[in-house]
């Protein structure tokens, strides 16, 4: 071919003495080469974004089904927080109320001496609002056996309202210790002292006046 023996015998160093048919060849193949670098850059830049949005496509995809998926059983979810809402209402009613704490506490001190302890101390503290309950301390100090301790502990458990006792800073420690290597026995008597915790629920009075309280404390503190 024409263009073959032209390329064999071209003069490198004579490239204005080139036959027209080599300037052609080799301008159309500078084109091209120009051409398919850019397309390649320009897929290769396009390639990187598909894969980018590709990746968003199915982070999107999930969280919409996600979203899908907590919008069609939100009518369900919402039933069964409007029930557990119902279950602590009634446990919290189970509490004794303002108006029972003061009963409750005499209870408290007279189911002691029924179980034969000796009361030193009973001292109700101040009283300390919670989110939804009312903390009441009591500073104690008793004496008597382990026995009498449980049926302590019973009779309180067996009175009409839930009473939770919360052990805090309390020690437990024999009245006259023991003798050398001897142990404690079931008649030995005990001293309990320190500071129980009993609750209260607080009514929808208290609880409206508790949230203005925060909230007056949190504004006062971005003064």
């Amino acid at each position: 071919m024409k263009l073959l023996d032209d390329l064999r015998s071209l003069d490198r160093n004579n490239i204005g003495g080139w036959p027209m048919s080599v300037k052609t060849f080799f301008t159309v193949l500078l084109f091209v080469v120009i051409i398919f670098l850019g397309w390649y850059s320009f897929i290769s830049d396009q390639q990187n974004s598909l894969q980018s949005l590709a990746g968003k496509e199915e982070a999107l995809k999930k969280e919409f089904s996600d979203k899908q998926a907590k919008s069609v059983n939100l009518e369900a979810l919402q039933q069964q927080l409007d029930e557990m809402k119902d279950m602590l209402r009634q446990l919290l009613r189970q509490l004794p109320s303002r108006t029972e704490m003061p009963e409750l506490l005499v209870d408290v001190s007279q189911t002691a001496l029924s179980a034969g302890l000796q009361q030193e101390l009973f001292q109700p503290g101040t009283e300390v609002p919670k989110d939804f309950y009312a903390e009441k301390p009591i500073q104690l100090k008793m004496i008597g056996t382990y026995h009498q301790f449980g049926a302590f502990i019973s009779g309180v458990a067996s009175l009409p309202r839930v009473v939770i006792l919360t052990m805090h800073d309390v020690s437990l420690t024999p009245l006259n210790s023991p003798g050398k290597g001897a142990e404690p026995g079931p008649n030995q008597l005990l001293v309990l002292q320190g500071t129980v915790k009993t609750y209260r629920y607080l009514d929808d009075s208290e609880t409206g006046d508790t949230a203005s309280k925060a909230k007056g404390k949190k504004a006062g503190g971005r003064k």
